[in-house]
């Protein structure tokens, strides 16, 4: 019905005053008649008003605006996944209240009823709630009790999840009863409930060897288990959890792990993060974007060693980062110390005698001794104890040889050497020849982790692995121009290849594919060098004939950042392994340069500086 104008369309649920006035016009009742929102009314004569602006009604009608009535908003299934998360951490939290009037107001389930009864029974150690022995009637006949367990197996999309929760169920109840020295119980489910399953049978073995257990603390420690209680059953919960759907049981803690991958991956692209990941969240604002400053990247020259006398061709920091070494065309390796703290480098000692100059050096692996090799009219190599400043061995096996390269075998007792003349020898520290390979021209060498193979690469463009113990080599990478110079990373996965006239190439040694090719370098036909660096070696630097220090990302082609400074090729580069914000570079014009963040300076003078970096973000 209508009154003065009322819209149409108003709930039919919803019914107005027997007494309204219909088609606009009033009734009265023997007396005065009111107005109230467009109802006029009567009641024997007395007005009836309403103090909320709603008409006043008999006992047994109701009237109201229907548009004031609003239907709740459906959600999406993000939304709702969001809700259900929040209520979760909430819990998580011990907000249980809050947590229950969002779930409640949401009209949303944290999780499915069978599930929270699953997760209270597990939590309180009620195992045969949790699941209960199969009950055999006949030989050929098993009928499942009734436990949450099976409750939960018609919500599960895999039949084999149940059993590997049952076993994990199963196994955390042998040992609460071994705890409390209930053998027999525990051989009953050894015998009766685990072995059954027919599962892990090899774990069931080493479940077995726990009967031997002298004490609690004894199998706790064997076990590497938290004993009987809340700790290990939430442990045991979480695995448990990863078994159910997410539409049953959210996995534990899953608001966080977003949160951490989310950080995490911010991270992992930022071109300039350099420093040790954390993985926690406490370290980081979760309110902004991760971003790292170009600043505080080693773009900077922080000190420039001119110490040499003529081109420096090799520089290498030691393993421990405490050292650099640098060797030139004066025929001389001068050692640095490295003050890890303030990044300033200090002469250390002067190691002299190297007629041709020194090319390439090499470290052991525990820093005691260094290799130093010449160019290619050089047939001997010295090794150097560094600590001493004394010559240990001064190899030559002949005067024809060219011993260009060098690499330590991971035990630091043997090396191996060749050149482009077709020697390839594997010696020991006194320079005794252990083995050879005929015929090999070697252009650079490294030695893999596994102490048996060597990776070479040779003049016909290509690097091979050579194995001295049974004298196998096989073909790893083939590239179409020479092979100047190699490196590989920590983990003996990459290899970063300083390719003539092509620059500078990274390739997976396991899968033996071409990884990417990075811009910008010139690279002709001189021998430069490149490194990984950086944190986790995320990073890739290199020399370049244009006198520039390029580094890339690992992940990006173009390069991050172009050092300036050098006026001459930049032959070398080298990162220290334990600052990742210290690079050292060598160039022909005779100086090594060392680079690091930018100076504590305001913005304008940072971008003000003359010898800073141009970046490509």
């Amino acid at each position: 019905m209508q009154a003065n104008g009322a819209g149409q369309g108003q709930d039919s649920e919803l019914s107005c005053l027997n007494n309204s006035a219909q088609n606009g016009e009033s009734s009265s009742a023997g007396g005065a008649h009111t107005n109230v929102n467009g109802l006029s009314t009567t009641n024997n004569g007395n007005s009836v008003s309403n103090n909320i602006g709603i008409p006043a009604a008999s006992n047994n009608t109701v009237s109201s605006d229907a548009n004031s009535v609003k239907k709740k908003k459906r959600l999406s299934q993000s939304e709702e996944d969001v809700i259900r998360l929040i209520g979760q951490h909430l819990h998580d939290l011990g907000l249980n209240q809050t947590m229950d009037l969002l779930m409640q107001e949401s009209g949303c389930r944290l999780e499915h009823p069978s599930a929270t009864k699953f997760s209270n029974h597990v939590v309180e150690g009620e195992w045969d709630k949790v699941m209960k022995p199969d009950v055999f009637i006949f030989s050929h006949l098993t009928l499942e009790a009734e436990s949450d367990l099976n409750e939960l197996k018609a919500l599960m999309h895999s039949p084999s999840a149940i059993v590997r929760m049952k076993f994990l169920l199963l196994q955390q109840k042998y040992l609460e009863y071994l705890e409390d020295a209930k053998i027999l119980e525990a051989l009953q489910v050894l015998r009766a409930e685990l072995t059954p399953l027919k599962y892990n049978t090899e774990r069931i073995h080493i479940l077995s060897g726990y009967l031997m257990c002298s004490h609690a603390e004894d199998l706790r420690a064997k076990a590497e288990w938290e004993g009987k209680g809340t700790a290990s059953r939430t442990k045991l919960l979480d695995k448990l959890q990863t078994y159910l759907p997410p539409s049953v049981m959210l996995p534990p803690r899953r608001l966080q792990t977003l949160l951490r991958q989310a950080v995490e991956l911010q991270r992992e692209r930022c071109l300039y993060h350099n420093t040790k990941l954390d993985s926690g969240l406490d370290s980081v604002s979760l309110l902004l974007d991760h971003a790292c400053s170009r600043k505080q990247f080693p773009c900077y020259t922080q000190q420039i060693l001119t110490e040499h006398c003529n081109e420096v061709w090799f520089c290498k920091f030691s393993n421990d980062g405490t050292k650099l070494a640098t060797g030139s065309k004066d025929t001389t390796v001068i050692v640095w110390h490295v003050n890890t703290e303030s990044h300033q480098l200090k002469l250390m000692k002067t190691l002299e005698g190297h007629a041709y100059g020194v090319s390439y050096l090499a470290w052991s692996p525990d820093d005691t001794y260094l290799i130093a090799c010449g160019p290619d009219d050089c047939s001997e190599l010295w090794l150097w104890n560094v600590q001493t400043g004394e010559l240990r061995t001064k190899m030559s096996q002949s005067h024809e040889d060219s011993l260009t390269s060098v690499a330590w075998n991971p035990d630091g007792k043997r090396f191996v050497t060749g050149g482009q003349r077709g020697q390839f020898y594997q010696c020991d520290l006194d320079g005794n020849l252990l083995d050879s390979w005929e015929g090999v021209r070697v252009q650079c060498l490294w030695c893999l982790g596994d102490a048996r193979t060597v990776l070479a690469s040779d003049t016909h463009q290509r690097i091979r692995g050579y194995n001295f113990e049974d004298l196998t080599d096989r073909n790893i990478v083939q590239e179409d121009h020479p092979i100047m110079s190699f490196t590989v990373s920590k983990n003996g996965r990459l290899a970063l290849l300083n390719v003539a006239t092509q620059g500078v190439h990274l390739w997976d040694l396991h899968d033996r594919v071409l990884v990417r090719k990075y811009q910008g370098v010139t690279q002709g036909f001189y021998t430069i060098h490149s490194c990984f660096g950086g944190h986790n070696e995320d990073f890739i630097a290199s020399g370049s004939e244009d006198h520039k220090v390029y580094i890339w990302h690992r992940r990006s082609e173009l390069p991050i950042a172009e050092l300036t400074g050098h006026t001459r090729t930049v032959n070398c580069v080298s990162w220290n392994p334990v600052v990742p914000g210290l690079l050292a570079s060598a160039s022909d014009d005779g100086t090594v340069r060392i680079w690091g963040p930018a100076p504590f300076l305001d913005v304008q003078d940072a971008e003000g500086l003359n010898e800073c970096c141009s970046m490509d973000s």
